[in-house]
C-alpha cells in the first residue's frame, strides 16, 4: 500500500509528512471513506452530494448496542418542525442528558447519518440522547440553522430535568459552541460541552489552517467552500454569534473539552478556544488525537487511535465537570 507524502500545499507550503504521521490502520480508513465519498464530492450538485454522504454513512453503519431504543420526533417550532431522535440506554441515568449536534460542513448530514455513533455514545454513558436534525445550507441560512439549535436546547430544558450536556463533532460543534455562548445565565445552561474536532471560526491564514491546509479528509480549501456556504458568502469572521472565536468574552462557558486530530485544518481553533475560557476562569481541556485526521469517528471501529479517542470522548461526556474528567496527557 502507498500513502501519500509531502506534497506542495497552499501558498506553496510543504505539507507534513503524512505517511509517517498517519498510521496503517487510519489509511485503511482514509481509502475506504474516498471510494464511497472521493474528495471531489463537495464540488457535486447539493442533492447528489449528500445522496454520496448518506450513502457513505450506512456504508459504515455499526448497528445499534444492546438495549438502546430509538424514537424519532420532531421539535414544534414558529412555522416548521425540527427533526430529533431520543436514544435511551436500558437503564438511563438521571446523571445528565446529552444534546447531539451532528457533522458535515453545515450543508451535510442528518439524523441518519450519525445513528449508530448516537445509539453507542447513549449506551456507553447511560444517559438519554437527544440528537438534532437542524437546518441545511444552501436552501436555509445559518441564522435558521442557529435558531434550530437553540430551540432544541429551550425544549430539551422544558422536557428534561437532568442537567444537559452539549455534543457536537465538526460543524456541530460550531453549533454547540455557539450554544454554549448563548445560553449563558440561563437556569438550565449546559453544565459541560464536549467539542469534536470543531470549527470555531479560527484564522484560516494562520496555524494549523496553513500547516494542515492539504490533509487528509478535509483541507483548508474544503472548509472555506462549507463556511461559505453556510453563510451565503454573508463576511460573519466577526460576528460573535456563529464564530465562537470572535467573542471577547470567554467567561461563564461550561466545562470543556475538545478532541482535536493532530492531521486536521481544525487543530488550532480547538487549542486557541480552550486556551481562552482558562485564561477567563473556566475549565477547558484539549486533547490532540496524534497521527488522525478529521472525521475520524466513524473509523473507531477499524482504527485502534480512533477507538481510543471516542473511550476518552465517553469518559469526557461522562465528567462534565473537568475537575472529574481525569483525561490525563501521553507522556
Amino acid at each position: 500500500m502507498e500513502y501519500p507524502g509531502s506534497p506542495q500545499g497552499e501558498k506553496g507550503t510543504v505539507s507534513p509528512d503524512y505517511a509517517a504521521l498517519v498510521d496503517a490502520q487510519t489509511w485503511a480508513f482514509i481509502q475506504r471513506v474516498n471510494a464511497f465519498y472521493p474528495p471531489e464530492a463537495i464540488g457535486m450538485p447539493i442533492t447528489k452530494n449528500r445522496e454520496v454522504y448518506e450513502r457513505t454513512s450506512r456504508a459504515f453503519f455499526a448497528g445499534y448496542p444492546e438495549g438502546v431504543a430509538a424514537e424519532t420526533s420532531a421539535i414544534a417550532a414558529a412555522g416548521y418542525s425540527i427533526p430529533i431522535r431520543i436514544y435511551r440506554p436500558g437503564q438511563p441515568s438521571k446523571a445528565a442528558t446529552v444534546l447531539y449536534f451532528h457533522g458535515g460542513g453545515f450543508i451535510l448530514g442528518s439524523l441518519d447519518s450519525h445513528d449508530d455513533i448516537c445509539a453507542e455514545l447513549s449506551a456507553a454513558t447511560g444517559y438519554t440522547l437527544v440528537s438534532v436534525g437542524y437546518r441545511l445550507a444552501p436552501e436555509h441560512s445559518h441564522h435558521e440553522t442557529l435558531d434550530d439549535v437553540v430551540a432544541a436546547f429551550n425544549w430539551a430544558a422544558e422536557a428534561f430535568s437532568e442537567p444537559l450536556v452539549l455534543v457536537g463533532e465538526s460543524a456541530g460543534g460550531t453549533l454547540a459552541a455557539c450554544l454554549a455562548r448563548q445560553s449563558r445565565g440561563h437556569p438550565r445552561a449546559p453544565v459541560g460541552q464536549v467539542l469534536i474536532y470543531p470549527y470555531l471560526g479560527g484564522d484560516m491564514e494562520t496555524g494549523s489552517y496553513v500547516a494542515h491546509a492539504d490533509a487528509p479528509m478535509l483541507t483548508t480549501r474544503d472548509l472555506r467552500t462549507y463556511v461559505a456556504t453556510w453563510t451565503g458568502g454573508a463576511d460573519v469572521a466577526a460576528d460573535l454569534r456563529f464564530m465562537p472565536l470572535a467573542d471577547d468574552d470567554f467567561s461563564g462557558l461550561p466545562p470543556t473539552v475538545i478532541f482535536s486530530a493532530e492531521c486536521d485544518p481544525l487543530s488550532s481553533d480547538g487549542k486557541i478556544y480552550c486556551e481562552r475560557v482558562r485564561a477567563a476562569g473556566g475549565l477547558a481541556y484539549q486533547w490532540e488525537e496524534h497521527g488522525l485526521i478529521h472525521g475520524y469517528l466513524r473509523g473507531r471501529h477499524m482504527v485502534d487511535r480512533a477507538r481510543a479517542s471516542f473511550a476518552r470522548i465517553i469518559h469526557a461526556i461522562k465528567a462534565p465537570s473537568l475537575s472529574r474528567a481525569g483525561l490525563t496527557r501521553r507522556g
